[in-house]
């Protein structure tokens, strides 16, 4: 099974936020979903597993299956994770690929906005 990761299809409705380039916003709502400590929760304990988890990931995090299930589904709407129904469980999987042009954006919008260290306060 192979996934492709296009951080280009984050829907943004209209705003004001629309007035800045595409990689902002990218960045800003990806910043968004991830920054919940649950959601980081969820992301290091599937990087951990290291493979698709079928089951409860509610006995990992704690938080209610509920909870945790809104957490999952906002991952899965900026692509870091995948969630494909297997029977009457659901298998979660990182998104390698949507991670790595992600990690991507983040450096090269950190390495724009790194302080030179003769020219600050």
């Amino acid at each position: 099974m192979s996934y492709v990761c296009d951080i280009n299809t984050i829907e943004m409705t209209y705003k004001k936020s629309n007035l800045f380039d595409n990689d902002l916003q990218k960045l800003a709502e990806i910043a968004r979903v991830m920054s919940h400590p649950a959601r980081l929760a969820i992301l290091r304990y599937l990087a951990k597993c290291n493979t698709c988890i079928s089951g409860d990931i509610s006995n990992e995090i704690p938080l209610s299956r509920t909870t945790v299930s809104q957490h999952l589904q906002e991952l899965k709407k900026v692509g870091l994770i995948h969630g494909e129904i297997d029977g009457l469980k659901v298998n979660y999987c990182l998104c390698g690929d949507c991670i790595k042009d992600i990690k991507t954006l983040f450096e090269g919008f950190l390495q724009e906005i790194t302080v030179n260290t003769t020219n600050h306060c």
